[in-house]
């Protein structure tokens, strides 16, 4: 019950920071994406059922908020957390280049499936544009926000799982 509560509170904080604070601070219009951060970071951390719960509160917040309709980031969120949890047996906490590695591809798959279904269907192909200006922008600056926020979500999974434990 702790955990759900905590993670709970990790996404409401995240949505928050992306849609107020970072949005502030964007770079030519291009805002890191916290929520991909922790479905991708607790997807490999925990396994696919914890990244497709993670995955699936936070692209309910953004189709709450933002979105046209209703379930389209929710079903790609989940399917980015679901993924991110086959490399759960080889995660170490110790090793950043696994969790850089996947959160950026996490990033470019999200924002080549929001690509294929929001522009390329309505007739919008201009694919090499929206790759130097939109996707390549927001995944290293997502990638270098990781490094920044990821030891954070680290700390507070390893605290979730001694706490667990320790009640075990």
């Amino acid at each position: 019950m702790l955990r759900r509560i905590t993670v709970l509170l990790m996404i409401i904080i995240g949505y928050l920071l992306q849609t107020t604070l970072f949005k502030s601070i964007s770079l030519a219009g291009i805002v890191p994406n916290i929520l991909i951060i922790l479905t991708s970071a607790f997807g490999f951390m925990r396994g696919k059922n914890e990244g497709m719960f993670i995955g699936f509160v936070s692209g309910l917040l953004i189709d709450i908020f933002f979105g046209s309709i209703l379930g389209f980031y929710a079903l790609v969120y989940m399917f980015i957390g679901y993924l991110n949890g086959f490399f759960r047996r080889i995660f170490y906490p110790e090793d950043i280049k696994l969790p850089m590695i996947l959160i950026g591809a996490s990033e470019f798959l999200y924002c080549f499936i929001c690509y294929i279904f929001l522009f390329l269907l309505r007739g919008r192909l201009h694919l090499g544009y929206y790759f130097i200006h939109i996707i390549l922008p927001d995944i290293v600056y997502t990638v270098l926000v990781t490094l920044i926020i990821y030891k954070g979500i680290l700390f507070v999974n390893e605290w979730l799982e001694s706490h667990e434990t320790g009640r075990a």
